[in-house]
Formats: structure tokens, C-alpha cells, sequence
């Protein structure tokens, strides 16, 4: 790390609504003595930020504010060589994320978002992976719900196995809570740009290297009701077992032959059908830009759920791993999965990076190839639960 920079942690679009919830984070659980600054294109808004930090913490009255915008790449230049890590909550990231990344990756610093897009993450890894390694930079992307619960929790059910032989581990995710105006947007970016996607996976595919002598796959699995959780399991088109399946190839104590699965467990068959003609029916809107508009002028930049919702919102990811002859049950669980929870995942996933004891790594990297022990330990002190049900 560079030591000689003025900033231990630089959080990037601290004016939008996850970006205000890391920062009260932060405000409230960082570290004595810790160099950070907020960053953002409007100082009069980074400046309202700073005055709710300060009703937290009257020390950080003086924080420091940085201005920066995602269309100006040198000003992210600027960011980025100041800064030992970066922290970003601003997307769509397909749109405003690539010259933070290369921001980053040039200057050798760690970097952090919440991303969930697979386009934009394949497309970091081709052009901006040989850099970051070569710089020494930690490009982490999916620090948020999307995917560190996932990845984590199939590294600690993993763990619980033998694992000298092969190894398959299935997710079941459950959650009630509602999502933002930064997230619904996301969402329907990348369900309006399918064809971009696989192409991006491919081009990915073609120069990312396989783990040598080890079998790694993360493969969909079929709707029907699962005996394990006793719901109807859906497969999960999410980024989140690319991540799993990322981990399991960076790190050798996943076995010679691992497998994952990814589903949400659903109570109710009509709900699952309902579900399915939805997502149907909102693919083909989001392909015709006059309804894409529509969809997308439904909420605003900055909009979210009130602090009373959030704190009635939850989330629980069930995993069921297997090998050796052995079967476990595991557990991850936490409040407000899209936005408390969010926060807090990013957050300690920058202080991660910052401050741990972690093996030496480069490029971009997952949360478990990255951090780890070190971050599920921090999660945990955190209040998000990993378990073991049963064996």
C-alpha cells in the first residue's frame, strides 16, 4: 500500500442514498484516527453530508470534501491517487463506473463498489485486470448484497467439509425488505442489455485463465420444491454464483471439484408462477426504449425506504453443502439486505482492505480471494450472523 497518501478510505457519491448510509457508517464505526474524505460532484451537497456526519461525530465537522464527477476523468485521477482505497456507490455502474476503475487501477488503489451488473464486471477483468495487477491495485466489485453474503456464506459452509474429494454447495435465498431508486435503475439496465452481457462473459472467457488441474462450476438449477429448506427453490439469475464460482477458482480450499447453485426459496407455487410472468413480461418492456424511460423515470436518483422500513426489513441465505460423505446446513442472516446491510458490507470491505493482515493479491478479485476470514470476522463483530444449523 502507499502509505504516503493523504487518505486511508475515499467514498465516492456520499450524496446518493447508500452512499449517505455508508457514510453514517463509517461515521459511526470507523477506527480512531482514520484519514478519510468524501467525494462527489456537488460540493454544496457533499457539504450537507458532512453536517450529518458531524451531528454523529463532532470531529468530523473538518472532513475533508473532494470533488470529483464520473464524466471527468481526470478529477477521478485525482481521487484515486490520493486515496489507499476508494469506495463507490455510483451506477449504474455499465454507465458511470469504467474511469474510476481505470482511475484505480493506474494508480495502484484498492478499490470497492456494490455493483451487481455481470456486464460491467467481466469488462473491468478485460481491461483493466493486467493493469491492476501490474500496479499492485485490489479491484473488488459486488461488496453489497450482491455478493458478499453469497460468497462469504459458500466459504464458510465450504470450511464445515472435507474437501479431498468433490464438493457441491447449494444457496437458497430469502428476503423482505424494499430497494432504492440506485438499485431499481441498475436492475433494469441490465435485464434491457442481455446481448451486451454475453458478450462481455465472452470476451472474459476467452483470455481468463482456469484453475490448473481443479473442476469449478457454478450451474442453474431446476424450479421444483427442495426437501433441504422445505420452499419451492427458483434459480437466481444474479451475479451472485459467478462471484461463488470466482472464489472457488482463486482458492484451492474449495477442492478439486466444486459445484454451486443459486436459488430463492419461496413459500408458495403461485407465487413463484406470478413471479415468472413478471420477469417475462418486464424483459420485454425494457428492450423498447419509449417503456424503458417510462420504467425508469418511476423513482429518482437519492430515493430510498425510511429508516422505519429499513429497520423491518431482513434477509436470510441458507446453504447446503455436501462432500466427503457429509452433509451441513449453514446460515447467513441480517437486517436490511438492499441498504443498512449494504452499507455496512461495503464499508467494512474498504476498512478490510485498509488495515488487515490479508495474503497478497492483485487484479481483480473477489471478496473471498481478497479478504476472506478477515471480512466474514468483521461482518460477524458486525451483527451479520454466519452459522452452522446442523451436520
Amino acid at each position: 500500500m502507499r502509505d504516503d497518501r493523504p487518505y486511508d478510505l475515499v467514498l465516492f457519491g456520499a450524496t446518493g442514498f447508500t452512499g449517505g448510509l455508508t457514510a453514517e457508517y463509517l461515521a459511526r464505526h470507523a477506527p480512531a484516527g482514520l484519514r478519510w474524505a468524501l467525494a462527489g460532484r456537488n460540493p454544496g451537497k457533499l457539504a450537507a453530508v458532512r453536517d450529518r456526519l458531524a451531528a454523529i461525530d463532532a470531529g468530523l465537522a473538518e472532513l475533508p470534501l473532494l470533488t470529483a464527477d464520473a464524466t471527468d476523468p481526470a478529477s477521478l485521477r485525482a481521487v484515486a491517487e490520493r486515496g489507499r482505497v476508494v469506495a463507490t456507490t455510483v451506477g449504474p455502474y455499465i454507465h458511470h463506473g469504467e474511469p474510476l476503475v481505470a482511475a484505480c487501477a493506474a494508480a495502484g488503489t484498492d478499490y470497492v463498489d456494490i455493483t451487481g451488473e455481470p456486464e460491467f464486471v467481466d469488462l473491468m477483468y478485460v481491461r483493466y485486470h493486467a493493469e491492476a495487477v501490474r500496479t499492485g491495485a485490489r479491484l473488488v466489485h459486488a461488496c453489497g448484497f450482491d455478493s458478499t453474503p453469497h460468497d462469504l456464506g459458500a466459504w464458510f459452509t465450504v470450511r464445515q467439509l472435507p474437501t479431498d474429494g468433490p464438493v457441491a454447495v447449494d444457496g437458497f435465498v430469502r428476503a423482505g425488505g424494499r430497494f432504492s431508486a440506485g438499485t431499481y435503475h441498475s436492475a433494469l439496465t441490465a435485464l434491457s442489455r442481455t446481448g451486451e452481457t454475453s458478450r462481455a462473459a465472452r470476451a472474459r472467457k476467452a483470455v481468463e485463465p482456469r484453475p490448473a488441474g481443479r473442476r469449478v462450476r457454478a450451474v442453474p438449477g431446476k424450479v421444483g420444491r427442495s426437501a433441504e429448506v422445505g420452499m419451492w427453490a427458483v434459480p437466481l439469475p444474479t451475479i451472485d454464483p459467478q462471484i461463488v464460482r470466482r472464489s472457488a477458482a482463486a482458492r484451492p480450499e474449495y477442492g478439486p471439484d466444486f459445484r454451486y447453485r443459486h436459488f430463492a426459496a419461496v413459500k408458495r407455487l403461485p407465487t413463484v408462477l406470478a413471479a415468472g410472468v413478471g420477469l417475462a413480461g418486464l424483459l420485454g418492456l425494457v428492450k423498447l426504449p419509449p417503456t424503458r424511460r417510462w420504467l425508469l423515470g418511476r423513482l429518482s436518483s437519492g430515493q430510498g425506504p425510511s429508516a422505519e422500513q429499513r429497520a423491518k426489513s431482513w434477509f436470510r441465505v441458507r446453504f447446503v453443502g455436501t462432500g466427503g460423505g457429509r452433509t451441513v446446513h449453514t446460515e447467513v442472516a441480517g437486517g436490511d439486505p438492499g441498504y443498512d446491510e449494504t452499507a455496512k458490507m461495503l464499508a467494512e470491505s474498504a476498512l478490510c482492505l485498509a488495515f488487515d493482515d490479508l495474503p497478497p493479491t492483485a487484479g481483480q478479485v473477489t471478496t473471498v480471494a481478497a479478504m476472506g476470514d478477515a471480512l466474514l470476522d468483521r461482518l460477524a463483530r458486525a451483527g451479520i450472523t454466519f452459522r452452522v444449523l446442523e451436520r
